[in-house]
C-alpha cells in the first residue's frame, strides 16, 4: 500500500520565499529519510518551497486566474512530502510519528489510490497513466 505523508511546517505558509530549513533541522530529517530508506519503504520525497515563492492557478468565472504568493489564505500548507510502501496505515502512521517535528509540525497520512479503488470503466479511462492506468489483477 502506498501512502504520502505531507509535511505541514508551522509557519511555512507565512515563511518569505528565501526561508531555508536550519543545517540541524536538515540533519534530523536526513537521518529520518535514511531510516524510510534502509527500512526499503521510501519510493520518493522532496521539500518544497514557501508558499510565497509559488504560484497559484485557478479558474474564476471561466477564466484562468494566475497569482503569485504570498497568499493570504495560507494556514496549513505543505512543505515537503515523502511516498512510501509499506503493508497497512498503521505501518504509515508509524512512520509518520518517527518524523522529526518541531513545536507545530505536523505530518498528514493519506493513502494512494491502488487501481484496484476503481470499477473497471474508471480503470479504463486512465490507461496509459501509471498504477491507476494498470489493469488490476
Amino acid at each position: 500500500m502506498r501512502f504520502m505523508m505531507l509535511m505541514l511546517p508551522a509557519g511555512h505558509g507565512q515563511a518569505p520565499p528565501d526561508a531555508r530549513p536550519s543545517k540541524d533541522a536538515v540533519e534530523s530529517m536526513m537521518r529520518f529519510n535514511r531510516s524510510l530508506q534502509e527500512a526499503g519503504v521510501l519510493l520518493a520525497l522532496d521539500g518544497l518551497h514557501p508558499p510565497s515563492a509559488g504560484v497559484r492557478v485557478s479558474l474564476v468565472n471561466g477564466k484562468v486566474k494566475v497569482a503569485d504568493g504570498p497568499f493570504a489564505e495560507t494556514k496549513e500548507v505543505v512543505g515537503g512530502y515523502w511516498m512510501i510502501d509499506v503493508s497497512s496505515r498503521e505501518e504509515a502512521v508509524t512512520w509518520a510519528s518517527r518524523c522529526p517535528l518541531a513545536a507545530g509540525d505536523t505530518v498528514e497520512v493519506r493513502q494512494v489510490f491502488e487501481a484496484a479503488d476503481f470499477p473497471p470503466e474508471v480503470r479504463k479511462a486512465a490507461e496509459g497513466f501509471g498504477e491507476l492506468g494498470q489493469s488490476a489483477g
